[in-house]
């Protein structure tokens, strides 16, 4: 879909695109902003639960260019995605040029992620920043998660996640933030020792019990409110089985259909998106290869008050949330305004 800027946010553009003059010498200079630099400057929980709410919002009024993230595949079991994106009521605009390796950490020492976030002056096109992507994306990912839980079972006891790695720490983390009647969290991974890595992290910052379960099973049953962050596979992995699923929960995979059994979607009262049109490209892809279950409506459009999402106690909801880069782009601006203001990254030529 396009977007043509309305008269207001073409004189927001002009005004931006004064304000970085006197910062850089555009289209013979950009901003680098290293991870570090990134986590420095950048939003903290609350204030990329905000941002990330701002870009949903957008997607679902439609006021946004989002083309589907399209990608490449040397291995099986890696992707590169590039995903464009420009919000115009938060004069982002850009691409996300991000990876995944998840054998990385274990064989070479390296991150399972990395990544690139190029950023241009809207007014003129020219580039002004490239930065890490890894951090905001793993800030971002987890505040849709919480966000869309939040919209779909507010009233939630219990939360159970799968996957205790960095994106199990960080959907822990975030979720007792929008879920405040949360009495209990259940975790669960293949490695008992990562589970105890991430109660170990968010010691003292969290008060209410973290448990670990023995099996998927008992996660499932004991959990009104569930997310995934395992991995991203086209061959289903079925762990969760579709008779551990009841009526009234509220499923929230960010890993496609990989963990689960694909009937799950197909039973659910609503099945919700991120995005519709990734999904689809996904599905092309080979990713869903008994196809997409009906769609009820994306994740923004509840946010936004287009569709009201959870309508009974007793309906069985699933949202699944791949990541969408209208939330990177208004993270990223959200770093690069900061980083300019107070001075932080280096000035290189173009």
């Amino acid at each position: 879909m396009s977007y043509e800027a309305t008269e207001i946010q073409l004189k927001s553009f002009q005004k931006q695109h004064k304000y970085l003059k006197t910062k850089l010498d555009l289209g013979k200079e950009l901003l680098w902003l290293t991870q570090d630099e990134c986590k420095k400057v950048g939003p903290n929980i609350e204030e990329t639960l905000e941002l990330v709410k701002q870009a949903l919002i957008a997607h679902g009024k439609k006021a946004y260019e989002m083309p589907a993230k399209i990608g490449i595949h040397p291995y099986p079991d890696v992707f590169y995605h590039a995903m464009p994106a420009y919000v115009p009521d938060n004069l982002a605009c850009g691409v996300k040029w991000i990876e995944c390796y998840p054998r990385n950490p274990k064989e070479f020492n390296l991150p399972q992620t990395t990544g690139l976030l190029i950023l241009n002056d809207i007014t003129t096109g020219v580039p002004i920043t490239v930065m890490d992507s890894a951090w905001l994306t793993a800030m971002r990912t987890p505040a849709v998660t919480a966000l869309a839980a939040k919209a779909l079972h507010p009233d939630a006891t219990t939360f159970g996640m799968f996957g205790c790695g960095i994106q199990g720490v960080a959907h822990v983390r975030y979720i007792v933030k929008t879920l405040k009647k949360l009495e209990k969290i259940y975790i669960y991974d293949i490695h008992s020792e990562t589970m105890d890595q991430l109660i170990e992290e968010v010691k003292g910052e969290i008060t209410i019990p973290i448990i670990k379960v023995n099996s998927p099973e008992e996660l499932v049953k004991q959990s009104e409110v569930v997310s995934s962050a395992t991995v991203i596979l086209k061959d289903t992995l079925k762990v969760v089985k579709k008779d551990w699923v009841g009526k009234g929960q509220t499923i929230l995979p960010c890993d496609l259909n990989t963990f689960w059994d694909p009937e799950i979607c197909y039973m659910a009262d609503k099945y919700i998106l991120d995005s519709k049109e990734e999904h689809e490209l996904f599905a092309d892809m080979g990713y869903f290869p008994d196809g997409l279950a009906p769609v009820t409506c994306e994740t923004g459009e509840i946010l936004a008050g287009v569709h009201p999402g959870r309508t009974s106690k007793n309906e069985l909801i699933v949202c699944s949330n791949v990541g969408i880069s209208v939330s990177d782009v208004v993270m990223g601006q959200a770093i690069f305004s900061k980083a300019l203001q107070e001075g932080i990254g280096r000035k290189l030529p173009l």
